[in-house]
């Protein structure tokens, strides 16, 4: 039982559509209210206003004529007043002398001036049940002393203002009610429409904790939750491509490594079964050493990828001369292009501004250069050209080689993802991984197009400033 009571606090205490719901419950109520005074105070409050300024005139003409003619005209005219069938249902009109007595007039009792003396004499306007035609009535009263003694009372009933107070203040009250209904209503539903927006991806993230990497959340609308929800699922996306590409990287090294591990055991196994001796044992451990730093070029490579794809180097970017890069890079790969009798050309112009880590960009571009040799071959002509590519800045490595299928192009900047027609040559598939991972980093990307024939790999990076 305990527990059930304290269910609720917990319940609002965490939930933010609940704290919503009650600050718009609470809005909603002072809105209401704020609403409410002002209505009633442009409405019984100018009525009122109104009533006293009428009385008060009423009561000046009066004075005005009882002020030429004298108290005789003033009791006609107060009889006329009451006699003339005009406001005779509401009207009120008292003539009092000096002693109290009432000279002419309609009421059967009334209030008595506060602070009424008779040296100093004072108006009052004031609200008071009077009797008047043998009934109690509310009444809305003004009180004139006369010069010389005497009191002139000049007032209203006020029944039928006090009925139209009492339906203005009911119609309030029921408004405020509905209003608060429907408020309370709008904010349970808002509530309801939150939880389930949450819901889904709540839902989501327990079915991708449980291992469904392929679950997304249904988006619909263009609301700031469908934004959210695209948002999420593209990161989904990328989650489960990340996660792919450790599958396949994990596979890949698990196959990688025992060829190179299976050679090493095999060489040392076969020197040790045989008679030992200085040569076998000394070719069986250069040969281990050579598999062994093979693996170590295979770690770095995959340690350097994952330096890039962490952004880890972002923090060193500079403002770099692409085309001095490209230039250095190139005037460095010339005597190989000549010793693998491959006809290479630079083309870069400077001037070419991009923020990077030069030492990245200049590798990923050796990369490129270096397959373009591999692959290309002998007697090959490799460009290298620096420039603009729709308005981004551009590094386009372009060989007549025999290039890539076009199904696999999408493929081959895979981690370890090596062409049939490549296999016997050496190396182990991670070059284009580490150029595509340095464009990303660097906010741009690798596109590879065929160039019939040939290949032409485009390292495209947004310009210094864009």
């Amino acid at each position: 039982m305990a527990d059930w009571l304290r269910r609720p606090n917990r319940l609002w205490g965490a939930s933010i559509a609940a704290k919503l719901v009650l600050g718009y419950g609470l809005l909603g109520t002072v809105s209401i209210a704020v609403v409410s005074v002002v209505f009633y105070t442009g409405t019984i409050g100018v009525l009122d206003q109104n009533l006293d300024g009428k009385i008060v005139a009423q009561a000046q003409r009066l004075l005005k004529r009882a002020s030429v003619t004298g108290h005789a005209d003033l009791i006609e005219e107060v009889r006329r007043q009451l006699a003339d069938g005009i406001d005779s249902d509401r009207e009120i009109f008292q003539l009092l002398d000096s002693e109290g007595n009432t000279l002419a007039g309609n009421l059967g009792s009334w209030p008595q001036a506060d602070g009424e003396t008779e040296t100093n004499p004072r108006a009052q306007m004031l609200s008071a049940d009077v009797v008047r035609d043998g009934h109690l009535k509310p009444a809305r009263l003004y009180l004139r002393p006369l010069a010389g003694g005497g009191m002139l009372i000049v007032g209203r009933d006020l029944s039928e203002q006090e009925a139209v107070r009492t339906l203005i203040w009911d119609a309030l009250l029921a408004g405020a009610g509905v209003s608060l209904l429907l408020t309370v209503a709008g904010a349970l539903l808002f509530r309801r429409t939150i939880e389930n927006k949450l819901g889904e991806i709540r839902g989501t993230a327990a079915r991708i904790e449980a291992g469904d990497l392929s679950h997304r959340i249904a988006i619909s609308g263009d609301d700031e939750f469908a934004r959210l929800n695209r948002d999420i699922n593209r990161m989904l996306d990328r989650i489960e491509l990340l996660m792919e590409g450790i599958r396949h990287v994990s596979n890949a090294i698990a196959h990688d490594l025992r060829t190179p591990l299976s050679r090493i055991r095999s060489r040392l196994d076969d020197a040790l079964r045989h008679a030992p001796s200085v040569e076998r044992l000394s070719g069986a451990s250069h040969d281990a050493i050579d598999d062994i730093d093979d693996l170590i070029r295979l770690f770095e490579r995959l340690l350097q990828i994952a330096e890039v794809e962490s952004g880890m180097r972002t923090r060193m970017f500079e403002r770099l001369d692409l085309g001095r890069v490209v230039a250095d890079i190139g005037e460095m790969y010339e005597a190989s292009a000549e010793d693998d009798n491959i006809t290479l050309t630079v083309d870069a112009p400077a001037s070419l501004y991009v923020d990077g880590d030069r030492n990245l960009l200049a590798s990923a571009i050796a990369s490129l250069l270096e397959n373009a040799f591999k692959y290309a071959g002998p007697g090959s002509v490799v460009r290298v050209r620096a420039g603009l590519h729709h308005g981004m800045a551009s590094i386009a490595v372009i060989d007549n080689g025999p290039g890539i299928p076009p199904e696999e192009l999408d493929k081959v900047t895979q981690r370890f993802y090596r062409l049939d027609k490549s296999r016997h040559l050496p190396g182990n598939g991670l070059g284009l991984s580490i150029v595509a991972a340095t464009a990303t980093s660097h906010g741009g990307r690798l596109a590879l197009e065929d160039n019939a024939p040939g290949l032409v790999a485009r390292l495209v990076l947004p310009q210094a400033g864009s």
